[in-house]
């Protein structure tokens, strides 16, 4: 079995993909949020 020691790998990719999810997910509901909005503004 390999040896492994805790806090070693390199995560630099993991980050990358964490960060752009995050990333996404803000935008889309910020997204979803203004177009709620909208909707509600505009069927008065």
């Amino acid at each position: 079995m390999a040896e492994h020691d805790h806090g070693k790998m390199d995560i630099t990719e993991q980050e990358k993909t964490f960060n752009g999810f995050i990333s996404l997910s803000t935008k889309g509901a910020v997204i979803c949020i203004v177009v709620l909005i909208l909707l509600a503004l505009l069927n008065a």
